[in-house]
């Protein structure tokens, strides 16, 4: 008689020589939370830089809108009993017969810099990339205005620049050219602290650049040269747009650096004069320490409109950015 085997009821069973057999039961899920140990160590990790962000530019900034929205004096300013006034600083601010010509000398001064930082920079990191004899040490060299301290450079560009003893005019005399009032003169005067943080930024734009030039292959140049391209069409079809991603991060920053700087032009012009060389850095200053009055909200405010200026343009950076690595 043929013994008929029925199929066990356990979904898990097997039949394996005519008899059921259990299989193990499934193994249990493993939790995938992380054990307690390991989310106090990230936070461990992450407690100095939260900390330093907090003190070093949360605050900071906090502070710095406090004062802006607030009528500070000095004795309200160690009290802290200033009364709320919204936004009638920025007000004043706008009303100001200096808003006008310290907006035009931002942008001219951040403009003019970059635009021949950035093309200096350019150019020197191409030249030094044919790696000809003691090209490191010129290199070197070309560093020494991004080393020295600001005070430094500053003061060595204003007796540079002096109308009476200074080696520029002295130089243009041996031309048969007249003195230049480059530092007294409200024609000259902006023009001097932009020459003078051109050459304080060229370096930076040349260290950045040269490092985005030797990512590029070498095989690319050969191919291109291999095809009749000449060093310009070389230049124009790989090496521009292929360092355009360094040129962006080395402008935004070039930007943010510009648009803060403010000892290079006190030094040299104190804004002026007759303000023609004030930019809303300085202007800030003025505001909140250079009178015997201080105005602490007015100087806030335009401090704050420095701020607004660089977060837009970051973000403009990270959109374009962002469109770039979609395409």
């Amino acid at each position: 008689m043929k013994q008929t085997i029925h199929p066990p009821d356990h979904p898990s069973a097997h039949v394996r020589n005519g008899a059921a057999i259990a299989a193990p039961p499934p193994a249990p899920a493993r939790d995938r939370r992380r054990p307690a140990s390991e989310q106090w160590a990230a936070w461990a990790f992450l407690a100095p830089v939260t900390l330093y962000l907090a003190l070093f530019y949360a605050y900071p900034l906090y502070r710095n809108l406090d004062l802006s929205l607030r009528d500070y004096t000095v004795r309200s300013f160690v009290q802290g009993n200033a009364p709320f006034t919204g936004i009638e600083n920025y007000r004043t601010v706008f009303d100001d017969p200096t808003f006008a010509p310290a907006l035009l000398h931002t942008v001219l001064f951040t403009g003019v810099c970059l635009l021949f930082q950035y093309a200096i920079g350019l150019a020197l990191a191409v030249f030094f990339t044919q790696h000809f004899r003691l090209s490191a040490t010129l290199r070197a060299l070309f560093l020494v205005p991004w080393l020295l301290p600001l005070i430094v450079s500053a003061s060595t560009w204003s007796w540079m620049l002096n109308s009476d003893s200074g080696i520029v005019n002295a130089a243009l005399h041996a031309l048969g050219i007249g003195p230049v009032n480059w530092l007294t003169s409200p024609s000259w005067s902006l023009t001097s602290v932009i020459i003078a943080n051109i050459w304080i930024g060229v370096p930076f734009n040349l260290v950045v650049l040269y490092s985005g030039l030797q990512s590029i292959p070498a095989s690319l140049y050969e191919a291109a040269a291999l095809d009749g391209a000449n060093a310009w069409q070389r230049f124009w079809r790989i090496t521009f747009p292929l360092l355009r991603p360094v040129s962006a991060i080395t402008l935004l920053l070039g930007l943010i650096y510009t648009l803060k700087v403010f000892d290079i032009i006190w030094i040299m012009t104190k804004g002026g004069p007759a303000d023609s060389s004030t930019t809303f850095a300085t202007w800030s200053y003025q505001l909140g320490f250079g009178n015997l009055l201080p105005a602490f909200g007015p100087g806030a405010a335009v401090g704050n409109l420095l701020v607004v200026a660089a977060l837009v343009f970051g973000l403009i950076y990270l959109k374009v950015q962002r469109k770039q690595a979609l395409s």
